[in-house]
């Protein structure tokens, strides 16, 4: 199972690494509702291993507060570690350093820009409630792009995003490096 932000890193992953395994996403629009991240995850989970799959989680906390640790202990299976993806494609110590430097820090990821409007704009309601955009992000000092895949056109995206906040945009490039050893940390633990 993984979550709809991280499934097409996870898939592309296990397709070149040739891992017998079935990624099913959950949608990532459960972060902008992340109380509902369990109950998905849990049907999800609980189906699979009743038809006899094993199940791993790529999915970080992401916002249960533990709850999703609390689904993992209770049906035997791991999940990525972290707070959230930030930690998974950047490395918790240098995430919680940059969030140290700037507690107002807005982070997109490849998949969050492809899909801010949607997910963010839509998500929200700002589409049709624009004004609330000062509610929701007036307290923001800049953006952060953690950079899966460098590529013009997202970096454009990104800096389309970073002037709708109005702020200076900073780019980490983190490729998918960590995101491919904690998955392989995972399936390595895997019973055979």
């Amino acid at each position: 199972m993984a979550c709809g932000a991280l499934a097409g890193h996870v898939r592309e992953i296990v397709a070149r690494r040739g891992w017998p395994a079935a990624v099913t996403p959950l949608p990532a629009v459960l972060h902008n509702r992340p109380q509902k991240i369990i109950e998905s995850a849990e049907r999800a989970v609980a189906s699979a291993l009743a038809s006899g799959r094993t199940v791993v989680l790529a999915y970080a906390d992401c916002g249960t507060y533990g709850a999703l640790d609390e689904l993992c202990a209770r049906y035997g299976v791991r999940r990525l570690p972290g707070l959230h993806c930030y930690d998974v494609f950047g490395g918790a110590d240098r995430i919680a350093a940059m969030f140290d430097a700037e507690p107002g820090t807005y982070v997109l990821t490849d998949f969050l820009l492809r899909s801010f409007d949607r997910s963010v704009l839509a998500g929200l309601g700002l589409d049709r409630y624009p004004e609330l955009w000062p509610d929701y992000f007036g307290h923001y000092r800049r953006v952060v792009w953690l950079a899966q895949d460098r590529t013009a056109e997202l970096e454009a995206e990104a800096e389309r995003v970073a002037a709708r906040f109005g702020l200076p945009l900073t780019i980490v490039e983190t490729g998918i490096a960590r995101l491919e050893s904690e998955l392989e940390r995972l399936v390595a633990a895997l019973p055979r």
